[in-house]
């Protein structure tokens, strides 16, 4: 059964960025908090919509239209190139929509799966084979590392006074 509670709110930054702005870095070669904000959701939303047998959100709610327009519905952020990565830009609260839209998928999609399902083999390619629940697993350490890099980001930006 799921939570009672939707996934907490995250936090959006105080004031819009400017329209000149490029996406915020904690040096030239980081990845950019929209980035990190985009892959988080991305790669979850690739993965866990799957096992559910679903199209993943971006596509088919419409958010590849609203979020990183310049990248293709099919990227999740992986082998992207610097300049893919820097231009992954939108507004934060169509960033933080999509995460959100993305942990309320996922949420349903968990509470859905049984044990069975949990040791369904997904991934052949690998020695051992990759069952439902470490990829999941493996999904869930990888955003959760993603959103620890954006949190440390946005303090030293908000520290160093460039956001």
């Amino acid at each position: 059964t799921p939570p009672p509670h939707p996934p907490p709110p995250l936090r959006a930054p105080t004031a819009p960025p400017r329209a000149d702005a490029r996406p915020p870095r904690g040096d030239p070669g980081a990845h950019p908090l929209a980035w990190l904000a985009w892959h988080l959701a991305r790669g979850q939303d690739a993965q866990v919509a799957g096992p559910a047998g679903r199209p993943p959100g971006r596509p088919r709610d419409g958010w590849a239209r609203r979020v990183a327009p310049p990248i293709d519905d099919g990227a999740t952020g992986y082998g992207q190139s610097a300049d893919d990565v820097a231009r992954v830009s939108a507004r934060d609260d169509l960033l933080l929509g999509y995460v959100h839209a993305v942990q309320v998928e996922s949420r349903d999609v968990l509470a859905s799966l049984t044990a069975d399902d949990l040791d369904r083999v997904v991934d052949e390619a690998w020695d051992p084979p990759v069952t439902l629940g470490v990829r999941l697993v493996s999904v869930a350490v990888d955003a959760l590392e993603h959103a620890g890099q954006a949190a440390y980001l946005r303090g030293v930006l908000e520290r160093t006074g460039r956001v």
